[in-house]
């Protein structure tokens, strides 16, 4: 199994970037997707989630900013992200948990059974 997370770079403030989360190995329709981030010196934490059905969920933080999406035919998961901000800056990961998992559990990283590399967003001032 493999998660390749791309698309990070360096992004003015206010600006936007899309993250992708290509999978390999494994079928994302039948996975909970998972986006978390770690900033530098901080603990990773919960962005947004993709249920198999559909149904996404975003920290509550970051509603009205990112979007989670998925295309299962790509077999890849998409963050977009707008009006970007120096807090944003982060090494954003992608994870794949079982279908089954429950709303409330989607927030915990233990849940994810598969992760990605990582891919580096820095947003400037």
């Amino acid at each position: 199994v493999q998660l390749q997370a791309s698309g990070g770079g360096l992004v003015q403030a206010g600006g936007s970037l899309r993250l992708s989360c290509a999978a390999s190995g494994l079928i994302v329709s039948r996975y909970v997707m998972g986006w978390f981030r770690q900033a530098p010196g901080k603990e990773r934490e919960f962005v947004a989630a993709s249920r198999s059905g559909g149904n996404t969920y975003l920290a509550d933080s970051l509603k009205g900013r990112f979007t989670v999406s998925r295309d299962n035919d790509k077999n890849t998961v998409y963050l977009e992200m707008n009006s970007l901000k120096p807090q944003d800056t982060a090494v954003y990961y992608c994870g794949a948990a079982s279908g089954l998992s429950s709303i409330a559990n989607m927030r915990r990283q233990s849940i994810y059974i598969h992760w990605g590399q990582g891919t580096q967003v820095t947003v400037s001032s």
